[in-house]
C-alpha cells in the first residue's frame, strides 16, 4: 500500500495545523497517510525534505501577526528560501492547498491568481457560508482532485482580509481556465440565519481558486473546522446522524487522489 506523505507547514503564527493533521489522518488510515507539521525553519534546513512528499499545506492562522499584510511576510521567507525547491515540488504529480491565512500566503507567493486584501466592512468574521464549487456546469465545470463529488457544501470562515480582489478581464480568464474552486451563494446557513452570503464582498463572490490544473487549491473558508456534522449550525437537522462533516471530503478527495 503506497503511503502518501503530507507535510504541513507551520511556525510564526500559524495555528491550525493540528486540525489540519487530523483531518487528512481520518480521511485516510494509519497504515497509508504520514501527516507532519514542519516548522518553516526546519524545511529551509533540509529543503530537500520537500520532494520527499505528496501534499504540501498551507494552514490557517496569522502569520507574523498579519502585520504586513496577511501572509506577506511568510510567503517572503519561503520565496527567499525555497522557491526552487517549490517549484520543483509544483512540478510533480503533487497537491497543495492553503487554507485562509494559507490562501493569503499562496497568492502571495504568485502560484495562484491575484490576492486578498480587508472585508468590506473593515473587522474580522467568524461564521458559516454556503458555497458553490466551481465543478457547477455554470462555473465551466472546474476539474480538481480537491473537489471530486462536491457541487455545494457549507464551511465555517474567520478571517479580515477574506476580500478577493479580481477586475472582470481577469474573472472571465479564470472562469475560461476553469480556476474557480468556491463562490459564495445563498443557501441554508444564510438563509437560515438571515446573513449576507457574501459576507466579506470578495469580488464576483469569489471564495477559493485553482491552479495547475485543479492540483493547487486556495480557500478562505475551512473545511478542517467542518469535520463532525455537529459542527454545523444545522446539525439538529441531521436525520441520518451522520458524523462526518461536509469539510472532511475535501481531505478525503485529497487522499484517494493517491491511493490508486
Amino acid at each position: 500500500m503506497k503511503k502518501i506523505k503530507i507535510i504541513i507547514m507551520s511556525g510564526y503564527g500559524l495555528n491550525c495545523e493540528e486540525e489540519t493533521k487530523f483531518a487528512f489522518e481520518w480521511a485516510g488510515t494509519k497504515k497509508n497517510v504520514i501527516a507532519d507539521i514542519v516548522h518553516i525553519n526546519d524545511l529551509i534546513k533540509k529543503p530537500k525534505m520537500l520532494s520527499t512528499y505528496d501534499i504540501l499545506v498551507f494552514p490557517g492562522g496569522f502569520s507574523y501577526g498579519d502585520d504586513t499584510g496577511s501572509g506577506k511576510a511568510y510567503a517572503n521567507k519561503f520565496k527567499n528560501h525555497l522557491s526552487k525547491e517549490l517549484e520543483e515540488f509544483l512540478s510533480r504529480n503533487t497537491l497543495t492547498i492553503g487554507i485562509c491565512n494559507g490562501f493569503q500566503i499562496m497568492t502571495n507567493l504568485g502560484i495562484l491568481p491575484s490576492g486578498l486584501t480587508y472585508n468590506k466592512n473593515g473587522k474580522y468574521i467568524d461564521r458559516w457560508v454556503d458555497l458553490e464549487t466551481g465543478s457547477s456546469p455554470r462555473h465551466g465545470g472546474a476539474s480538481s482532485p480537491w473537489l471530486k463529488g462536491i457541487k455545494k457544501i457549507s464551511l465555517p470562515i474567520a478571517h479580515g482580509e477574506g476580500h478577493y480582489v479580481i477586475n472582470e478581464k481577469e474573472y472571465k480568464n479564470l472562469k475560461k481556465n476553469n480556476q474557480i474552486a468556491f463562490t459564495y451563494v445563498k443557501g441554508e446557513i444564510a438563509t437560515f440565519q438571515n446573513l449576507e452570503y457574501n459576507p466579506n464582498g470578495s469580488d464576483f463572490c469569489i471564495a477559493g481558486v485553482l491552479a495547475y490544473n485543479g492540483r493547487v487549491l486556495g480557500m478562505m473558508p475551512h473545511p478542517e473546522r467542518a469535520m463532525f456534522a455537529h459542527q454545523s449550525p444545522l446539525w439538529q437537522n441531521n436525520k441520518k446522524k451522520q458524523q462526518e462533516g461536509a469539510g472532511l471530503q475535501i481531505f478525503k478527495n485529497a487522499v484517494n487522489y493517491f491511493a490508486k
